[in-house]
């Protein structure tokens, strides 16, 4: 509290106490007021009670005394006041402001750091679930266990990113952003088929690119998890010393850097070194899929759809782009299998006699981003528009199981490829919809928005 405040909140009781005549609170109020304030208005006071008793003529004498008493203990603190007032307030230098700013920015990362962790301790055993599928590759490659490891890893996925907290608020889709998205996505996807049958492979330079990223994403998303892992280190606290020169360049307060970023970023390093190790994928494609993960999580997120409408124009848009490139042209298959990189899951193809052009089964990252993107949003309307019946965080996880199975089981049975999003975008808002209906909310989330405004068509 500020001296302005201390010195404001007796006046403004006193106020109080003389507007409704209370004398009771009279005693309270004196207690705030500085010694020197009481000291000046007992003076006063027995000034007045002397004169009163000489000029005493009447009843009225001790309500006139106890008149001047509040008028001139009233003044005696708007002359305080206006004395402090007075008082300049230190002026803060440019560098001053810029190390304060830093410091409350450091205290915000940690306050998220804590939030983050805290939500990991919540969906342990769901990171557990996680880290148990990494073992089926361990039991054998036949399509059961590769199933179960594409809907267990994507399932798992999708409810840890839709639940996660984050330090700083995530990039926000607008509107227009989703309407042209599969207009970026098949320029993107194009150019990178017309590239290949050109012969230039720019898969190395591509591979290259999404590991970096992929080691600073380990970087990130590993900190809660080591903070769980090692509960009895104080990671708010616990630094590495480093070069002063360092410091320096990297505008640090302190010549160290924090112990859990450093831990997790060499991890982050050690996957991609071994990504990049002479050998065969087969023997290292856990690592990609870790990549992958770590990828996929910090999009969901960085990514916000913001609402619902956004979400709906963005995946029926996606939904047409996957049917199209998948159905339609050998584009998607193309990339996919010749493109080598972890922006997939992989697991090792069942045993066959017929040799395949790929030893992998794939599930693409974007059959669970953008999907995730979705049932991220329902966690929020959640928080907002508090359903009365049914969870519309817990429908969208649902029904991006059911969509995910639906695909397994056409895959299973034609034996080609299949565009998730077919399956999982209709699921998604389909099963959303109908929760609203069961909740009595379908207009409020039609126009579900998480800043709370209307729906932003331009930005």
């Amino acid at each position: 509290m500020t001296k302005a405040m201390r010195r404001r909140r007796p006046t403004l009781l006193l106020c109080a106490a003389a507007a409704m005549g209370c004398a009771s609170i009279a005693p309270t109020t004196r207690a705030f007021v500085p010694a020197p304030v009481r000291q000046r208005a007992v003076s006063v006071r027995r000034r007045d009670d002397v004169s009163n008793r000489l000029n005493m003529s009447d009843g009225g004498a001790k309500e006139e005394s106890d008149d001047n008493f509040l008028a001139s203990l009233f003044k005696n603190f708007q002359q305080n006041e206006s004395d402090g007032a007075a008082i300049e307030e230190p002026i803060e230098t440019e560098e001053e402001r810029a190390r304060r700013l830093r410091l409350e920015r450091l205290a915000e990362i940690e306050s998220g750091e804590v939030r983050r962790a805290s939500r990991v301790a919540e969906d342990k055993f769901f990171y557990l679930l996680l880290f148990a599928f990494q073992l089926l590759p361990l039991i054998g490659s036949d399509r059961i266990e590769s199933v179960l490891y594409f809907f267990g890893v994507a399932v798992t996925t999708v409810y840890l990113g839709g639940r996660q907290e984050v330090v700083d608020a995530p990039e926000r889709i607008s509107r227009n952003n989703a309407l042209y998205a599969p207009v970026g996505a098949s320029l993107a996807i194009g150019g990178l088929y017309l590239l290949l049958k050109a012969g230039i492979d720019i898969t190395s330079v591509y591979a290259i690119m999404v590991t970096l990223f992929g080691a600073l994403a380990i970087s990130d998303i590993g900190v809660p998890i080591l903070r769980n892992m090692f509960p009895g280190v104080d990671f708010a606290e616990a630094e590495v010393p480093v070069p002063r020169g360092l410091a320096e360049k990297l505008d640090l307060d302190k010549p160290a850097l924090p112990l859990d970023g450093l831990v997790t970023l060499g991890l982050g390093l050690l996957c991609t070194l071994v990504y990049w190790a002479p050998a065969a994928m087969e023997q290292k494609f856990l690592i990609s899929n870790a990549i992958a993960w770590a990828l996929g999580m910090v999009s969901l997120g960085a990514i916000s759809l913001g609402s619902f409408q956004t979400g709906a124009i963005l995946l029926a848009g996606l939904f047409c782009y996957d049917i199209f490139w998948v159905f339609g042209t050998d584009v998607m298959m193309t990339v996919a299998t010749k493109v080598e990189a972890p922006v997939k899951f992989l697991y090792t193809a069942p045993p066959s006699d017929t040799p395949r052009d790929y030893p992998f089964s794939v599930l693409g990252l974007g059959d669970v981003v953008i999907p995730g993107l979705f049932v991220r949003l329902m966690s929020k309307a959640d928080e907002v528009l508090r359903p009365k019946n049914l969870s519309y965080f817990n429908v969208a996880t649902g029904a991006y199981a059911a969509g995910l199975l639906a695909c397994f089981g056409v895959n299973e049975i034609f034996h080609n490829g299949q565009p998730a999003l077919l399956y999982l975008d209709p699921s998604l808002v389909g099963g959303t919809l109908a929760c609203a209906a069961a909740n009595g909310q379908v207009a409020d989330l039609w126009d579900f928005n998480e800043e709370g405004g209307g729906d932003d068509n331009d930005e």
